[in-house]
């Protein structure tokens, strides 16, 4: 590969993820830093965020980045060095920086226009701060770094005599096998070191490098020693191999090497003698003959002696230096060891995993069905061992795309924190239950209705502080974020200890707009989900986050296309809870396969209570009594139009979601099966109470009931009976 042939967008991809996740970082310690609780070393991490990205910004010649970026650097330089101490202006300030090169990134990947104007505004206001502290134009901080302020470290000086180092850096490279893969050149980082210097001299290490004939084109063997003449910082060099660190071995030797610098040396050089002898003579550590005297040592003893041992024996270096690498050898190998259990997979494959897996579970159903109609025992054991597997090979795919519902949670500290600037409101955010775990597919598409939630909380729930003062509540409201796994779904909770929803006023505008009649009996929780209806709003005036009657339908929308619910409850002058709740995964379930007429049907397994006769003497009547409480029933033959043959004695399905149980009238019970879930057509998205369809063993296709509408449907149906109401919607309308 060469220069010329070298696209820097073939690892933008990289740049993104890298960037993106150092943002987050910057954006935890500043609101940490507002809260008082940012430490020393939060202030070397949040420089070092921005110094990577200014340095992989160059990498990839985004200049605007690397422009603005830098003088975001020489702020948080300041900072770390105690030069300037935080404040509410400043964190500010690095909130709208950070929220700019985020968009200065964005727009590189969209190949859209950079909002250079936003970034002259931002720079002269960090130029002031810079100016404010003493560092203005004249002794702005530069990309070289300042000078550190502790007391200098003791030189280390060899047996051969003279300090260690020289007057230039020397960066050992050995780059990563798959470093062409990932579309980087290795000639493109010792062509960028340029930048920041003159390259004295420049060794191709090519002992790696197999037979020709053994040899992968797509495999990188090379590897490069360094002189580099420059006067930027250590920080500057190993931010141009920020994208292949980690994959490569880079030793960087400043000038002058201090302590710090040897025992990082020895720390790598450890696992290999020979590049230890190679880069110690460079550094002038140890002269040529007191190494060639220390490896005969060795090879002469023949007893696994460490270099380092025996160099100190010969009173080469201090026992000292070599005993403090020995323990940042263990501790950095015990690090890569629990790296090197972490593999990273695009989420595309994972999902064309998961749709292998759900194809095998279609067919080793099948298979075990067509067995079961043989008399061959033996062939029917070794069916169900292979449906065993088959149902293990299928948990363990599902857990990998399990993840942590707090990488959506993250997201929502810093959101708290502007709107309530933007309303005027002290609130504080309370999480819990981060570390629940659902499906990746799901995670990306609850996001944007809890932001809604969230904001829609701090606009209506939490009242001004003078309110609260005045209702003996403390001034600072309270917004909270639960989550946590009930009966084989995850709940999510968006609570606010604000005013609670007005039931009189909510039921007064539905009214208005037609929603509901006027001599409607409803629930207090029929009443609170009018405010799901598209176009209600009971806001007296329109503000940037809320009034248009638009957002809590589109909510309910996304929640119900996850075949999820939301329910709403509130205690008026104390809080408001929404509450969602959704299926862990949307890919593979145990299904409980039924039959009515002619027609199949899968009840999600986890929401599966228990089984009944249908009583004969039922009637008409849409309850049972079940130990002493009133069970709401549905007929599934009623609901789907069925006209295929019943049964002479009808069963009842228990099924329970939340907090609501109801009953479903089926003709038949076939047991437990495994359900692969097929997204329904357009033709049929909109058919109620199905969430989806799915094949059964024998080939015909099953159709996977939306027990959530099922069971609002019930409830519904119970207080139509006992209420005698004839204005509540059906099923389709609660769909």
């Amino acid at each position: 590969m060469s220069d010329s042939n070298y696209d820097p967008f073939q690892a933008l991809g990289t740049f993104m993820e890298e960037a993106r996740d150092l943002l987050t970082q910057m954006e935890d310690i500043l609101l940490r830093a507002e809260t008082g609780d940012c430490l020393e070393d939060d202030l070397s991490a949040l420089f070092r965020c921005a110094h990577t990205i200014k340095g992989s910004g160059g990498l990839f010649g985004l200049d605007d980045v690397v422009r603005f970026t830098h003088v975001v650097e020489n702020v948080l330089d300041r900072l770390r060095n105690g030069k300037m101490q935080f404040d509410s202006e400043l964190i500010s300030l690095l909130f709208e920086c950070q929220d700019h090169i985020s968009n200065l990134i964005a727009a590189v990947v969209e190949k859209g226009e950079a909002p250079l104007a936003r970034s002259d505004e931002l720079l002269v206001r960090l130029q002031a701060v810079l100016d404010k502290s003493g560092a203005g134009e004249g002794s702005a901080v530069t990309a070289t770094g300042p000078a550190s302020s502790s007391a200098p470290e003791p030189e280390i000086v060899a047996s051969g005599g003279g300090a260690i180092g020289s007057d230039h850096w020397h960066i050992s490279l050995r780059f990563g096998r798959q470093v062409f893969q990932d579309g980087m050149d290795p000639l493109a980082f010792i062509s960028y070191l340029r930048q920041f210097g003159t390259l004295i001299h420049v060794e191709s290490i090519i002992d790696a490098v197999p037979e020709f004939s053994e040899a992968d084109p797509e495999s990188c063997y090379l590897g490069f020693e360094l002189a580099l003449q420059s006067t930027a910082s250590k920080a500057d060099i190993e931010g141009v191999f920020e994208f292949v660190r980690e994959s490569s071995q880079i030793v960087i030797l400043p000038p002058q090497s201090q302590i710090s610098e040897y025992l990082r040396l020895i720390d790598i050089l450890q696992e290999d003698v020979e590049r230890i002898g190679e880069i110690l003579v460079a550094c002038g550590s140890v002269t040529e003959s007191e190494l060639a005297q220390a490896l005969a040592t060795q090879h002469a003893q023949n007893n696994g002696a460490r270099l380092g041992d025996i160099l100190v024996g010969q009173g080469a270096i201090q026992s000292a230096v070599v005993e403090a690498a020995a323990d940042r050898q263990k501790r950095s190998d015990d690090k890569r060891g629990n790296e090197s259990k972490v593999v990273k997979v695009p989420a595309d494959r994972l999902d064309e995993l998961i749709d292998r897996v759900g194809e095998l579970v279609i067919a080793g159903v099948g298979t075990h069905l067509q067995i079961s109609r043989i008399d061959r025992p033996e062939l029917l054991e070794s069916a169900e061992l292979l449906l065993s597997l088959v149902e293990d090979i299928r948990d363990m795919a599902l857990r990998l795309r399990m993840v942590a519902i707090g990488e959506v949670f993250s997201r929502f500290p810093r959101v708290v924190r502007d709107v309530s600037k933007e309303l005027g409101k002290d609130i504080e955010l309370r999480i819990s239950g981060a570390e629940s775990e659902l499906d990746k597919s799901m995670v990306d598409k609850i996001g944007d209705p809890l932001m809604h939630l969230v904001r829609n909380s701090m606009d209506h729930g939490i009242e001004s502080a003078e309110t609260r003062l005045a209702r003996g509540k403390p001034a600072c409201g309270t917004v909270e974020l639960n989550a946590y796994h009930e009966s084989g779904s995850i709940n999510i909770e968006v609570k606010d200890d604000g005013g609670g929803l007005d039931r009189e006023r909510i039921l007064k505008k539905a009214i208005e707009k037609g929603l509901v009649s006027s001599d409607a009996n409803l629930s207090d929780q029929d009443v609170y989900r009018l405010i799901l209806a598209p176009g209600f709003s009971t806001a007296e005036q329109v503000t940037n986050l809320s009034g248009r009657g638009v957002g809590m339908d589109v909510v309910r929308s996304n929640i119900e296309a996850l075949r999820g619910t939301l329910d709403i409850t509130s205690v008026p002058g104390q809080s408001t809870t929404m509450r969602l709740c959704l299926p862990l995964t949307l890919a593979i379930i145990d299904g409980f396969h039924v039959g009515v007429g002619a027609s199949h049907f899968i009840i999600p397994l986890d929401m599966v209570v228990e089984c009944l006769e249908l009583p004969p003497d039922i009637g008409d009547h849409e309850y049972l009594e079940q130990r002493g409480e009133a069970l709401p029933f549905v007929r599934l033959r009623e609901i789907f139009n069925e006209q295929g043959l019943g049964h002479a004695r009808p069963r009842v399905i228990v099924v329970r979601f939340g907090e609501r149980r109801a009953g479903l009238v089926v003709d038949r019970i076939y047991g437990k099966c495994q359900t692969v879930i097929k997204p329904l057509g357009p033709l049929f998205a909109e058919v109620p109470a199905v969430s989806g369809s799915t094949i059964i063993g024998n080939g015909e296709v099953g159709m996977i009931l939306d027990v959530p509408a099922l069971v609002r449907h019930c409830a519904s149906a119970a207080k139509r009976r006992i209420s005698g109401a004839t204005n509540q919607p059906g099923l389709m309308a609660l769909h």
